[in-house]
């Protein structure tokens, strides 16, 4: 069913009023007339009639709930059972209580978040409140940037015209969001529809009061959700781990209970006939008695598979992810935006991340455009703003733009020698802002006099423009048809005869307008490479001289883009203006017939110069760099930008170095060519590999896993998401690596320290990543800012990290975990993911050990009790012993403890090497735990045993009966398990201190409770153990035997480090060596020289993924407001203006229109920004 909706820009997007209900025949739709409720969307998973059982449906499909459950069926049978029912039932209801309190505050929480929403369908527009039905479009969630669409008047019968039917036919569900194909059928007329008449799922309103639209796509069949790939459960490494250890418990558990029952068969056969008449029976059948036996050492032996193991996991994950939402040093003041854990599954597979593979525009950049030099007719102008270290100089001197009212005040340019070719009216730079001024499709708005704001297709263009009208080129207003500027204080109007648009495979994007003077002239500019092919031969050696200043430009990372310009014979123009006309109007391959248009008139050019921009790196990418390849995290930088603008950003950010043995650059235009360039850079890198690539043993799911090739040195390789690595399918809903290559380049690729992936789209990232997941035995993590990445961070990578920067909040709605910084990464991953994953490993080896033990000595104890099923221990200790007496020690130690501190970390990011190597917690480890906890059950049992039989009090009573041997032993396991945590914990806290001494003294109050006459006298059955604790604690020779028990338990333990520190101590012992014998403070970290390049790579022309809006602009489908009635705001030499006060954008633009450069009073200092304070100002 499809529907038609009615928007207004104050209203909740998330309800929106509707007015048509259509019913849909395969994109064929008929619709009538009438008024339906609200759409609210819902986005809760519960309410309150559904939350219990849908909940409990949920956790009992978790195998260790179904099996709680089940014994609880089986201590309802008294043949069975020799515990209480309340041993599995307080604990059963604990774990459900506490889960469930969990997923209900969870699902409150996302369903809060969810209330302010973009909209949630692809429309056809239908109308607005606008002149001719325009309407104003933020499209941060899609691309990050802001445009305008329209569609026509003739339309608005569709809405108040009755009685009202329509069709329309369209393309069916797909990803591409830059096309759209689908026709409209309505009083016999059929109108064309293309991508300028849909509003995609994601934009918000801007400037418009409302607007009526019709429903194409809902849900997830719209482009913005076709192009997020499929949403996945991600669970940790461990959790994985535990799963399998899991079912081994259970293969163990019934091991064990098989022999304990075939011991019962025999016990039964050999000496249980002689005890009938002590032990009555109705039956004596050895057989049956085995079968009951076996069942009723599941419930005995349940605790090898502890419930409230869940319960600990889930309250330590929630603790570390406080931690941090709570870290001060994670939080971004100039935004107010702290670090969010959005998620409490991940945080110890934060601590194992190999891969981590990021997105560039605001990710590693800030995503504000500066323009900071120029080339203009041979003359390089703008002054270095970075000194030989790549510190950025203090610039004091300002130019002076009061010439111009109209200029932006926050625009900055370094170069007096530029304002002074303007005002000596140097034609060459004139016409090269004139050119800014003109050649482009930004939108101007004016409210009140001279304040003007810029709406654009990118930043890059909004820069360029805001450079022209600081120095007297001023863009005030467009029409369909003209343009009106201001040049040097005189108000121009252009004629605008044609838009040659802007795209991936043009490069370029060309206006062709008429001066007031009536002189027709084309302008372009487009990436420099493109450009020189099509320039006059009389511009060669101004060509090599810009080039001289481009290769200057890429060696400082900037953004260049070359200009250019011809003047138009009237003639040919009406001829080629009539061809155009036909082209544009061709149903049958239309795009071809304009590009040979284009590539006929876009000739001969006159080289005007070259701009360069900076889009200016975030604070402290460079050093965060460095750190997590010092901590062997390997790092891909996945870009839709072109090759050699993400080139000069890898150099810049410290991914790509000029110590670097060699960076391989791959752009084949064939499947072999990119193959040869491939195995040609894996021979360089290592000459005996193999042609084949190397294989672990199969793995899950039949995947094999390639391994890691050592190689010498260090290399970088950078690849085009346009070579045929990455090909386009004949069917438009996919994008594909291909199959015969994905293996060459990721064998290739994961012998590089650094890869950059250029111009790839959200799927093709998503597609890396999972390539990487599907071959390597390695935990990724994907992290970017906008919509285009929310493929890989939420349906791909293991961990996915949203930045909340200047392209909207999809990221970060969609992510694991947020920050405002990518500098935050470092202390995410190497000190709370590092923590996390260490804590977890040693409450997981320490609670299989504890529990184990507890577990095991029942099964030495079923020996010496005729294979009964009777407990060794008092039910009350069974209840309590996972719940009271070891509960709060070791979550003490999983939330509080850490090897080194959060400087330490830093110091030595070998430290995290570990986790990616699985070394605190495998298969193996377990398997050692459970020799360990097999070693102390043994102890815990004979020497307990040995102890009291046959032993007598001091004052001659008998003291060996049943109930002092459990008291005993019982008394030397919590001692035992307790001092083993003592070892296990590196950081003493007062916390950990009072919860482990506090636990040993719960439990002798609460023994001295239950064994008193007074709970006796209540409830005789439920406490037989009266008199025992006073009894027998007040021995000596019982106190000995705890002693003796406790260090007999952990002397292996201290054997086995002292050894393997003195023989093979690991990094963690060598740095926590050092931390011991450190005296002083570790000095700050050493500042890295940037190291100035002179290369031959240039960063093109950055415009928009996305088709540009020339036609648009041309088409006659749009008014402009009003325009105000204004001066053209220069003055002459001598004249002051006092009450101008700019509102406009400045070079530093940003596609939200919030200043960018503004400085904020009382913001938090960054820790780089008081290192650069520091060392600068010292003598």
């Amino acid at each position: 069913m499809t529907q038609i909706l009615s928007f207004n820009k104050l209203q909740n997007f998330s309800k929106v009023t509707l007015l048509s209900v259509l019913f849909l025949n395969f994109c064929h739709i008929s619709f009538s007339f009438c008024l339906l409720q609200t759409n609210a969307i819902k986005t809760s998973k519960y309410n309150f009639f559904t939350f219990l059982p849908l909940n409990l449906f949920e956790q009992f499909q978790r195998i260790a709930n179904a099996y709680f459950l089940f014994l609880l069926v089986l201590q309802v049978i008294p043949q069975i059972s020799s515990l209480s029912w309340f041993t599995t039932v307080v604990p059963l209801i604990l774990v459900l209580t506490v889960t469930a309190a969990k997923d209900a505050t969870d699902d409150i929480v996302s369903t809060f978040e969810n209330v302010f929403c973009f909209f949630k369908a692809d429309l056809l527009l239908l109308s607005s409140s606008e002149p001719l039905n325009l309407v104003y479009i933020e499209t941060a969630e899609l691309d990050g940037f802001v445009y305008f669409s329209s569609f026509s008047t003739s339309n608005h019968i569709l809405l108040f015209s009755l009685p009202l039917y329509a069709a329309v036919r369209c393309e069916p569900p797909n990803n591409r969001l830059d096309r759209f194909t689908g026709v409209l059928s309505f009083a016999g007329q059929k109108y064309s529809l293309d991508n300028e008449k849909i509003l995609l799922r994601g934009c918000t309103l801007r400037n418009t009061e409302w607007c009526f639209g019709l429903v194409l796509f809902g849900g997830p069949e719209t482009k913005l959700m076709q192009n997020c790939g499929k949403s996945t459960f991600k669970r940790t490494s461990i959790d994985r781990l535990m799963n399998i250890l899991v079912l081994f418990i259970f293969g163990f558990l019934a091991f064990m209970c098989s022999v304990l029952a075939i011991g019962n068969y025999i016990w039964e056969r050999n000496e249980g006939s002689q005890f009938t008449v002590f032990l009555p029976r109705l039956e004596d059948d050895p057989a049956f008695s085995s079968f009951l036996t076996f069942w009723s050492y599941v419930i005995i032996l349940n605790t090898v598979v502890p419930i409230s193991l869940y319960v600990s996991v889930e309250i330590i994950r929630l603790g570390n992810s406080f931690y941090i939402d709570w870290d001060r040093k994670m939080y971004y003041a100039r935004n107010d935006t702290p670090a969010e854990a959005r998620t409490t599954t991940l945080n110890e597979e934060l601590g194992q991340i190999k891969y981590v593979f990021s997105d560039k525009t605001g990710t590693l950049t800030q995503n504000i455009m500066i323009f900071n030099k120029c080339t203009i007719n041979g003359k390089c102008y703008g002054k270095n703003v970075y000194d030989y270290t790549g510190q950025r100089l203090e610039m004091n001197e300002v130019i002076d733009f009061s010439f111009n009212p109209l200029a932006d005040s926050r625009f900055v340019f370094h170069d007096h020698s530029l304002v002074e070719a303007v005002k000596l009216e140097n034609t060459e730079v004139h016409a090269f802002f004139r050119l800014l001024a003109l050649c482009h499709t930004v939108m101007a708005e004016e409210k009140k006099e001279g304040e003007l704001f810029y709406q654009a297709q990118s930043p890059d263009e909004g820069a360029l423009v805001t450079a022209a009208r600081n120095f007297g080129f001023v863009f005030r207003s467009r029409t369909p048809d003209s343009i009106s500027i201001v040049e040097m204080g005189k108000q121009c109007n252009y004629e605008l005869l044609a838009i040659l648009d802007f795209n991936n495979v043009r490069k370029r994007m060309s206006v062709i307008v008429r001066s007031p003077e009536g002189k027709l002239s084309l302008y372009c500019k487009g990436a420099d490479t493109i450009i020189y092919e099509r320039l006059h031969q009389s511009c060669s050696k101004l060509m090599d001289v810009t080039t001289e200043h481009l290769n200057e430009f890429a060696g400082d990372g900037l953004r260049t883009l070359a200009l250019a310009y011809k003047d138009l014979d009237e003639e040919y123009f009406n001829q080629w203006i009539q061809r155009h006309h036909e082209a544009n109007t061709a149903l049958e391959d239309r795009e071809g017939k304009l590009d040979q248009l284009y590539e006929e008139i876009e000739k001969d050019l006159l080289l005007l110069g070259a701009t360069a921009i900076e889009d200016k790196l975030q604070d402290g990418v460079p050093q965060t760099i460095e750190q997590l390849s010092k901590a062997d995290i390997k790092i891909w930088v996945l870009t839709g930008d072109k090759q050699e603008t993400a080139e000069n950003i890898g150099y810049s950010c410290n991914l790509l170095r000029e110590e670097m043995n060699d960076v391989f650059i791959i752009s084949g235009n064939s499947l072999e060519d990119v193959q040869q360039e491939l195995r040609n850079a894996r021979t360089s890198m290592k000459p005996d590999a193999a042609e084949n690539s190397e294989f672990l043993p199969e793995m899950d799911k039949g995947v094999k896993v390639v391994t890691d090739e050592v190689v010498n040195g260090e290399y970088g390789l950078v690849i085009n998401g346009h070579t045929h690595l990455f090909l386009t399918p004949s069917v438009p809903q996919a994008y594909a690596l291909e199959h015969s290559l994905e293996l060459e380049f990721l064998r290739t690729a994961c012998m590089c320290k650094a890869v950059i992936c250029c111009r790839v789209t959200p799927l093709q990232k998503a597609q890396v990543v999972e390539l990487v997941k599907k071959y390597k035995k390695a935990v990724t993590l994907a992290i970017g800012d906008g919509a285009n990445d929310v493929s890989m961070i939420k349906g791909t990578a293991h961990i996915g990290v949203g930045i909340s920067g200047q392209e909207g909040m999809q990221a970060v709605l969609s992510s694991d975990y947020s920050f405002a910084q990518f500098r935050f990464l470092q202390r995410l991953l190497l000190v709370h993911g590092r923590w996390s994953y260490l804590r977890m490993c040693k409450f997981l080896r320490y609670f299989f050990y504890k529990n184990f033990t507890f577990t095991f000595v029942h099964f030495w104890f079923a020996f010496f009790c005729g294979f009964s099923a009777q407990t060794v221990y008092d039910e009350w200790f069974i209840t309590l012993y996972n719940l009271m007496y070891t509960a709060l020690p070791v979550l003490g130690m999983s939330l509080f403890d850490q090897d080194v501190n959060d400087v330490w970390s830093f110091q030595h990011p070998q430290l995290y090497v570990p986790g990616q190597l699985n070394l605190y917690f495998s298969k193996k480890s377990f398997f050692k735990c459970a020799l360990h906890s097999c070693y102390s059950s043994l102890v815990l049992f004979f020497i307990p045993y040995a102890a009291m039989y046959d032993t007598v009090r001091d004052d001659g009573k008998d003291i060996a009966d049943y109930q002092s041997f459990a008291l005993l032993t019982q008394t030397c396991l919590l001692f035992a398990v307790s001092i083993q945590l003592g070892f296990e914990m590196s950081y003493w806290t007062a916390v950990n201190t009072f919860f482990v001494l506090g636990s040993l003294a719960m439990y002798f109050a609460v023994t001295f409770t239950m064994y008193s006459n007074g709970m006796f006298t209540i409830l005789p059955s439920a406490f037989p153990f009266i008199g025992t604790a006073r009894n027998s604690l007040n021995q000596p020779n019982v106190w000995l035997t705890i002693f003796l028990t406790s260090i007999l338990c952990v002397l292996p333990v201290i054997t086995n480090r002292f050894l393997m520190i003195q023989l093979c101590p690991t990094i963690n012992d060598k740095v926590m060596f050092k931390v011991r014998q450190a005296k002083a403070t570790p000095a700050p970290p050493t500042r890295r020289a940037r190291i100035r390049r002179t290369s031959s790579r240039r960063s093109g022309y950055a415009f928009s993924h996305a088709q540009g809006y020339g036609d648009l602009v041309t088409s006659g489908r749009f008014l402009r407001r009003p325009a105000l009635t204004r001066s053209s705001g220069f003055t002459h030499a001598g004249r002051t203006t006092t009450s101008f006060s700019p509102m406009g954008r400045s070079a530093g633009y940003s596609p939200t229109g919030r200043p960018q450069n503004n400085k904020v009073p009382d913001v938090e200092v960054t820790s780089l920004q008081m290192y650069r304070t520091i060392t600068d100002s010292a003598p």
